[in-house]
């Protein structure tokens, strides 16, 4: 998408960020929308700033915030000892979807975990974003696990 710039998220886009997360159904219940954001994001952004394993990425378009994803590199010992990336928190402003924006990011996101040395990128979507599936496979990505999830 011409014109969109991506680059690590500043301290002064976590405002944004939430609000991307806020943006839909299940996001409306998990997250807290302010100006300015709570303690709890700001704790969270400087601990992954600080993190050389932790990238969290957005999507500029005139100034504005209108994409972010977050990739961690985890080391492991399988498959020999490869390093994967972890995708997460992917959004796309509603006023951007459609145009391509999500695929940018996503290329974006996996040629990062390729110059980390990454082996291989995965992710979790809802259950219920049947379209996010459909788009993560467009882009080459396999169902080949089943995830799960335990919250505290």
């Amino acid at each position: 998408m011409s014109g969109v710039e991506m680059r690590p998220a500043e301290q002064g886009d976590i405002a944004a960020i939430v609000g991307l997360l806020a943006d839909d159904v299940l996001g409306a219940s998990r997250e807290t929308v302010s100006d300015p954001p709570l303690p709890q994001y700001v704790a969270a952004f400087e601990a992954m700033a600080a993190n050389p394993y932790d990238h969290l990425i957005v999507a500029v378009d005139g100034g504005e915030v209108v994409g972010c994803a977050q990739l961690t590199v985890l080391s492991g010992l399988s498959r020999r000892g490869s390093r994967r990336g972890l995708i997460e928190a992917v959004r796309v402003a509603s006023s951007h979807r459609g145009r391509g924006l999500g695929e940018t990011l996503i290329r974006h996101v996996m040629a990062l975990a390729r110059s980390e040395g990454c082996a291989l990128v995965q992710l979790t979507s809802d259950a219920s974003r049947t379209r996010a599936h459909a788009f993560y496979e467009r882009l080459g990505f396999k169902k080949s696990h089943v995830g799960m999830k335990l919250e505290f």
